[in-house]
């Protein structure tokens, strides 16, 4: 399934109270394209996460596409957030994104535990870091 756009979500998210931008997040994580089993590996395991969190690149012509998977209802929705901000766009545009500005308007770190939002600069930065790979990779 495709995620909707950040602004969509980001619409939605702002007339919602505390418990229901909860259900917003799982939902967005129930809405991610399911990762097989064998892609969740160290390799893709995202370090630093309270939960278990995958991220696994791929690509799609000249666009980058992410699966990802949380063992954790909420943190995958927030790794639905984040790729929210990035799927399906060219190495050029993910590494040029600044994530966590795009992020700000949620102000996930008041809505949300720090164990819940500890690992969101991981995800970024492995993101970020794959985008900046397959730029130097592939010549783009």
């Amino acid at each position: 399934m495709t995620l909707p756009a950040l602004s969509d979500i980001r619409e939605d998210y702002e007339l919602l109270d505390a418990d229901d931008r909860y259900r917003l997040l799982i939902d967005l994580g129930r809405d991610l394209e399911p990762m097989p089993d064998a892609l969740k590996t160290d390799a893709t395991l995202v370090k630093g996460c309270s939960a278990s969190v995958w991220v696994y690149p791929t690509r799609d012509g000249d666009k980058l596409h992410f699966l990802a998977d949380s063992n954790a209802a909420i943190t995958k929705g927030i790794i639905a957030l984040v790729l929210a901000t990035v799927q399906d766009r060219t190495p050029q545009q993910v590494a040029a994104i600044d994530i966590t500005a795009e992020l700000g308007p949620f102000d996930l770190s008041r809505q949300l535990s720090s164990n819940r939002t500890q690992g969101i600069p991981n995800m970024i930065l492995l993101i970020r870091s794959t985008a900046e790979r397959y730029l130097v990779e592939f010549g783009q």
